[in-house]
């Protein structure tokens, strides 16, 4: 088979794939597995081994990572429902004082979002943003967006929100070390996008918001009042401790595994510490404590019916992810075993370009033709993987965290967020909407890609 014939499989797959989510009404999860089929045909593979290889992907990402995605919406959703995710908001607000609210928000979206879906978290905390407007008598674009900035962020690159967990999955990094090195990634984007907010202020200092809000969001934060009505908020203490857990639990066994890669420990890995670091620290292990310890301390006096329907709530939502990354997983493999991969690799070897920058560049052009972040980042990390492995010296991590900052790049029309952001502000006008979210994801999207590059000249 000409050399050229899978890279040009390759590319029909990709714009079939593209044509099929925006243009029809094909599911995305069809969609990757019809472009799965095409790359593996073209590629050289029999329909029987393309269905193979793609079964085969399809369970080996999933086995890696699923029950994780699972188990962190289950704690996200009991987070949410608790009122644990007011209190965080509250107590930094309290901290940090007046005329620092947009700060106070920035730093309460960058945790909330990483256990719960952005979508939920912007709409739970809104209301409260907009009471801290009026009270401090403060401009609502500049708390509004920093909120929602602190939101996306962490929700696009940080584990265990879902997008980021299959990224790594099918990368093949250790779901720890991409923790750590993505919440700090995140911390330049959110004072970007901060300090963009309080231009806001400046830009449109006339500001007021309509106050009638979408009907169908309002519905939504009612309805979530009226689910923990007459249930006072948990302490701060107890509200991060399902957050905090898991992440020093998983963090403590990164560290532990640099540390065994040196002279001093080297050998020792069968101590008691280890063991016990390495059994608590696995993610699967992990998340199942946050989610015991979120059950018993955020909602102590929910009934078992209760906790098994807010718990199979969180669950509905990560049916369609845990599928979609699957799928990834399936097309990645058939690239794997065609070839393809290996073909590309070479080529690109060659080009005067970082290698490390393709699942960026990938993710970039996925989010701004179809909107969604983590079919961007799912569909960039199936393609760039299995080219990547097969160029030396490249750092998998960094290549991972490419693909999801890739995925802030201007969130518009096709954003749902865009419009969660510009509807409850009342913002019509396409310019101002634009100006208020596309651009400050952009700017996120911007100092996301100097971290990663410079990321790459560290590791």
């Amino acid at each position: 088979m000409a050399f050229y014939i899978p890279i040009i499989g390759l590319g029909v797959a990709v714009f079939t794939l593209i044509f099929l989510v925006l243009r029809t009404r094909i599911h995305v999860l069809l969609a990757m597995l019809i472009a799965a089929i095409i790359a593996g045909v073209s590629g050289g593979l029999s329909i029987t081994n393309t269905v193979e290889v793609i079964t085969k992907g399809f369970g080996s990402t999933l086995g890696s990572i699923g029950i994780v995605i699972g188990l962190g919406i289950m704690m996200g959703r009991v987070l949410e429902v608790s009122g644990a995710s007011e209190q965080i908001a509250y107590s930094f607000i309290k901290w940090l004082g007046k005329k620092r609210e947009e700060w106070a928000l920035a730093i309460t979206g960058y945790i909330v979002s990483i256990p719960i879906f952005v979508d939920s978290a912007f709409v739970i905390l809104y209301p409260l943003a907009k009471a801290l407007a009026k009270k401090g008598k403060r401009n609502l674009l500049t708390l509004v967006v920093a909120l929602a900035g602190g939101l996306v962020v962490t929700h696009h690159i940080v584990p265990p929100t879902p997008g980021p967990l299959g990224v790594a999955g099918i990368f093949g990094v250790d779901i720890g070390a991409m923790m750590l090195v993505s919440m700090i990634l995140a911390v330049p984007c959110v004072i970007g996008i901060t300090l963009y907010a309080k231009w806001l202020a400046t830009k449109y200092p006339e500001y007021q918001p309509t106050d009638k809000e979408p009907e169908n969001l309002k519905q939504i934060h009612q309805d979530y009042l009226a689910e923990k009505a007459n249930k006072s908020l948990p302490s701060l203490f107890l509200s991060l401790l399902p957050i905090i857990v898991p992440i020093i639990l998983i963090l403590i066994k990164a560290i532990n595994s640099l540390l065994l890669g040196t002279k001093t420990f080297l050998g020792k890995e069968n101590y008691l510490y280890f063991q016990v670091f390495d059994f608590f620290g696995s993610p699967i292990i992990a998340l199942s404590i946050s989610v015991l310890i979120a059950i018993y301390t955020l909602i102590p006096k929910a009934s078992k019916q209760e906790v098994i329907e807010h718990l199979e709530t969180g669950l509905k939502t990560a049916g369609i992810i845990l599928l979609v990354t699957g799928a990834g997983g399936a097309l990645g493999a058939v690239l794997r075993e065609s070839g393809t991969g290996t073909i590309l690799a070479k080529y690109i070897a060659s080009l005067p370009i970082i290698p490390v920058l393709i699942p960026f560049v990938i993710s970039t052009l996925v989010r701004l033709i179809q909107g969604s972040g983590t079919v961007a980042m799912i569909t960039a990390a199936s393609i760039s993987a299995p080219i990547l492995n097969q160029i030396p010296d490249i750092n998998m991590l960094v290549a991972a965290q490419a693909a999801t900052v890739g995925t802030l790049f201007f969130g518009y029309f096709n954003d749902s967020l865009f419009w969660m952001v510009n509807r409850m502000m009342g913002i019509k006008d396409a310019k101002q909407q634009m100006i208020v979210w596309s651009i400050p994801t952009t700017i996120a999207w911007g100092i996301g890609l100097c971290g990663v590059l410079l990321l790459n000249l560290v590791m």
